[in-house]
């Protein structure tokens, strides 16, 4: 009678209950040493935040008398610059608000989009780090490269792979929404000595729509400590969402479409990406698509790993995919600087 019974289950399938493993919780170490990152990268982003805010500081340029002095010309003028603008920033204390400002909120937006996924790996019970903060030096970027996790152990499944992609990049749009709506919201328009700057920040199609939909003027405008943590915010999110490597994009894309079109998809996106800094360097004389190009090659190098199980997605993963790709083009902008 007994085997009778066992012989039932082809007909009548019986769930299988999975027991996912515990993720290791982080040691006092690890707190410590991302703990430290972050501050760091908060004091980072806090003075390019300054440099966003100040206005152009007239920094005496450092006397030329021998061969030593042209060898200290550069790293001597670098120091001068940045003890000036710190210094006017304490004498002014609106323009460090401004920098504390910008530094908060893309902060908030780097550290929701990295605990998405830190959250959604602990979920699934991968191993993770703590993300890890990268701090820039003053004066260049941001004032950080950006943050990432680094996953320790196998995904254990296709959707799996799926949610830890996509959590980080859909948590981090959500998190710059609102600071998006207050840099339109709070949008000046420029004199016009600013309006001539040497740099504009091209618009992407989220920008462009609250605009519309608020109507504010994006021409000539000064860009604020939010509306310049949200432009950051939005072209990290395009840039992670590319469908290339082990990029966030690259994640859902193999758990979409499976390994061989996720490698002929990222070939394909490599070479519209070249395309564009080509152009983006011929049109808007910026050679910042190269930047992408150089990293994108990378990526393509690297092997992505493919999840312990392939099982089917269901219908409402391929609804977020839908959405994924939405908030791809509402954060993707084709060239994101001219240089006039």
């Amino acid at each position: 009678m007994s085997e009778s019974v066992q012989t039932a289950p082809p007909f009548f399938p019986q769930p299988q209950f999975i027991s996912r493993p515990r993720a290791q919780r982080p040691t006092t170490r690890e707190w410590i040493r991302h703990s430290a990152l972050f501050l760091i990268t908060f004091l980072t982003t806090t003075f390019a935040g300054i440099v966003i805010a100040a206005p152009e500081l007239d920094v005496p340029e450092p006397a030329l008398s021998g061969a030593l002095s042209y060898v200290l010309y550069i790293p001597e003028y670098y120091l001068r610059t940045v003890s000036s603008l710190l210094a006017f920033a304490l004498f002014h204390p609106h323009i460090l608000a401004a920098g504390v400002s910008f530094s908060i909120t893309l902060l908030a937006i780097l550290t929701a989009h990295e605990m998405g996924h830190y959250l959604a790996c602990r979920y699934y019970g991968v191993d993770a780090t703590l993300p890890f903060f990268i701090p820039a030096p003053p004066l260049f970027l941001a004032g950080t490269f950006g943050a990432f996790i680094k996953m320790k152990s196998p995904i254990p499944s296709r959707r799996a792979l799926f949610d830890i992609g996509l959590a980080g990049p859909l948590a981090g749009f959500l998190m710059l929404l609102p600071v998006a709506v207050a840099g339109i919201f709070m949008l000046q328009p420029a004199p016009p000595a600013v309006a001539g700057s040497a740099i504009v920040f091209n618009d992407p199609l989220l920008f462009r729509i609250l605009a519309k939909a608020t109507g504010a003027n994006l021409a000539n405008a000064i860009p604020n400590p939010f509306y310049m943590a949200a432009w950051i915010g939005l072209l990290v999110t395009s840039l992670n969402l590319m469908p290339v490597g082990q990029l966030d994009g690259g994640h859902g894309t193999f758990s979409l479409f499976g390994q061989r079109a996720h490698k002929l998809i990222g070939w394909a996106a490599f070479v519209a990406v070249a395309s564009m800094a080509i152009l983006g360097f011929v049109w808007h004389h910026s050679p910042s698509g190269f930047l992408y190009t150089v990293l994108l090659a990378v990526m393509l190098r690297v092997r992505h790993p493919a999840p312990q199980q392939m099982e089917p997605l269901g219908s409402a993963r391929i609804a977020v995919a839908v959405i994924t790709l939405i908030v791809f083009a509402l954060s993707f902008v084709p060239f994101p600087i001219t240089l006039t």
